[in-house]
Order: C-alpha cells, then structure tokens, then sequence
C-alpha cells in the first residue's frame, strides 16, 4: 500500500467524469488500498478515484472513521449507482480532501440505495441515512465531476476558491 496525492482544486481532472470499470484486476485492487490507507492519512472519510488523479468509477469509505480510533471498517464502491432517494431532504455540514479546511452546509435526499460492485465482483446494494447518504452522494458527485461547493451560490464557492487559492500559495512560500 502507498499513500497517493490527493488533487486540489482548481484542478480540471475534479471536474471531469469518471468511467466504468469494465473488469476488477489486481491493478483496480491495489488502487483501492492505496485510496483506503490514504483516505485514513489525511484524515478523511470517503475518497474518490479523481481526488487521486484517476478516472474510474470507484470511491472508498467509512463514515465511523475518527482520527484516534483504531477500528476500521473501508468500503470500496465500484462503479456505484444511487437507485432509490427519499423525498425528505437533509442538510449537513460538508468538507472535502480536495478543497481543504473549507466546510459548508449542502442539501439532500436524506436516505439513499446504492448499487455497486465490491472487490470480488458482486453485486451489493446499501441503505445510508445522515451522513452515510450525504458521503455516499458527495463521492458520486465526485466521479461525476461535481464538488459539493457546486450546490453553493456562486458568492460562496469563489469564496471558497480563494481561501483555498490564498492557502496553497502561502504553503508555498514556507
């Protein structure tokens, strides 16, 4: 296992959509230990294939993950599917690996089904309330090219854009 860059925006391939994975070789296995440990590293708790650079539809999670703990229980998602969304809404505070230290409020179906392949090739599906359904939509948005800050009003997003923007330049010059 290797610890992989995570991309930053601004970014293009963070916009850019993500294809099938046709077949689940050693390569797309490796990828998903690789995007597992660095997930934990940075710490995080969901990391899709573009965040690394990669334009195949898997992304990795665990929403119980917390910096301290020990347990840790991944899931890798491949070529994932929402199925069925509820028609309640929820709003929750989100970040991302990519557009680092910035949070904001983002709304949506409260519960969700996925579809998707695990490692060994089998079909699964899952049923994520609260912060597993905000983590299951934020990735998928990922693979297909949206950020969270694109639910944002275009105020907030440049706002976001330029502290990120002000943060990189600064750690430069360190």
């Amino acid at each position: 296992m290797s610890l992989l860059p995570i991309i930053i925006v601004p970014d293009p391939v963070l916009k850019e959509v993500a294809k099938p994975i046709e077949n689940i070789t050693d390569a797309i296995k490796q990828q998903s230990l690789d995007m597992v440990e660095t997930m934990y590293n940075a710490p995080g708790i969901g990391l899709a294939a573009n965040q690394i650079g990669k334009l195949n539809r898997m992304f990795v999670m665990d929403v119980n993950y917390r910096k301290n703990d020990q347990s840790r229980d991944a899931i890798t998602m491949i070529n994932p599917e929402i199925i069925w969304r509820s028609d309640e809404m929820s709003i929750m505070e989100e970040g991302c690996l990519s557009i680092p230290q910035q949070y904001a409020e983002v709304e949506r179906p409260k519960i969700v089904r996925v579809k998707y392949l695990n490692l060994n090739g089998a079909f699964q599906e899952m049923e994520g309330e609260g912060l597993t359904s905000h983590c299951i939509q934020h990735e998928l948005d990922h693979l297909n090219g949206v950020l969270f800050i694109d639910y944002l009003s275009r105020l907030k997003r440049n706002m976001i854009l330029r502290k990120v923007d002000k943060m990189q330049k600064e750690e430069n010059i360190l």
